[in-house]
Order: C-alpha cells, then structure tokens, then sequence
C-alpha cells in the first residue's frame, strides 16, 4: 500500500506542502487543496497543535507529516494518521524509523552526492532542497544527466508557474509551498489547484497515451 501513496504524487506531479503553525487554517488550506483536486499532502509538523490537523487531515487524504527530524516527531505523526514523512535532511536514523513504522520516508537532499547516498539506501523519493537557490531547473537536469535513475521532487520556494518546467528537466512530482496558498482564500487556493493539475494534464508530455 505504501508504494501507491508514492504512485500517486508522481501520477498528480504536483505535491502541496503547508506551512502554518495554526492546525484550524492549517486544515482549511488542506481541504481547500482536495476540493481542487488534490489526494497527496505535506503538511509541516510547525507546532504541537499540527498533529491534530494531521489527524483530521489524514481521515479524507493522504496526509506526509513534513519537518521530521526526530524518532519522537515521526512516532506522534504516525499515531495521527500521517501514512509518508519527509524530512529536510537525509540521516539513517530516520531511514530506520521509516522501516519500522513500515511508511514511506522522502529524505531532503541538497547535493548530487546527498541523492546517491539517499538513493542507496533504497529511499524511493528524494527531495531537492532548495531547488531555486541551487539553480532551479538547470540544477535538476544536471543531477540527473548524471544518475537518471533518480526519483527527484524538487521544492523549495517555487511557483506553480514553473511546475512544468521541472517536469521536462525530469523531475518525477514538484513540491509547492506557500504559492499555492499565500494570500488565497479557500475558493481561490481550489481553484489555482485545479488549474495546475488541468495544465499538468494537457501538457503534451504528460498526456496519458
């Protein structure tokens, strides 16, 4: 069943990732973003109260429980329903916790070596992080020129403008922040949701064949 949860985000290419220390709007953002269309979600563990949004979450979408850097973090994500766990970093502790808990964990990578050690380590998606400050889409092609067998989803505060862009450098999904929701009302997050998954799917290399 793990597996399908990866499926998913690398069939939808584009992966939310909500960053807010309240769990009411952290929630609304969340529903806001599956009424678009959305099935797989991070949601950031920025304050205790997050793992009550995780669990409310988690009871109509895929919920990852994003920010994990310890043993204590991925535990109480787990109990509250989240089924992946993302981390920024890449460390063996959370490999272990990930092979224990039997969920998927997408380890954050920075460099071209970060990725490979990831990679070794049987992680089946790994992030990019942050994509735009280490040369955006040129950064993803040039990695992956090299180790094309990566799985990479690049984030790190990029547009839903430049999802497809990434996308044609090779990237298997995209990771978009505060774009997505920033500034948006509920209506107006569901709707910018819908029209990128629309863009995704009329994109002429994505097209189903």
């Amino acid at each position: 069943m793990s597996e399908n949860y990866l499926k998913i985000i690398a069939e939808d290419k584009v992966y939310p990732i909500i960053r807010n220390k309240s769990a009411n709007k952290t929630v609304e953002i969340a529903n806001a973003l599956i009424e678009g269309g959305i099935r797989v979600l991070e949601i950031n563990v920025e304050s205790p109260q997050i793992y009550e949004a995780i669990k409310e979450v988690s009871k109509y979408a895929i919920v990852c429980a994003g920010g994990i850097i310890t043993s204590t973090q991925a535990n109480k994500a787990f109990e509250n329903g989240a089924k992946i766990f993302a981390s920024p970093i890449f460390q063996m502790n959370l490999v272990k916790i990930s092979n224990n808990l039997g969920i998927p964990f997408i380890a954050g990578t920075t460099t071209a070596k970060e990725a490979y050690e990831a990679w070794k380590t049987r992680i089946p998606l790994i992030k990019i992080f942050p994509a735009e400050a280490m040369g955006g889409t040129q950064y993803v092609e040039n990695i992956l020129r090299q180790m094309p067998f990566l799985n990479l989803m690049p984030t790190g505060n990029i547009k839903l403008e430049n999802v497809i862009s990434y996308l044609e450098a090779g990237a298997v999904a995209v990771g978009v922040g505060r774009d997505f929701y920033n500034d948006f009302s509920p209506a107006e997050i569901t709707e910018r949701t819908k029209i990128i998954l629309k863009e995704i799917r009329n994109s002429a290399k994505w097209k189903q064949k």
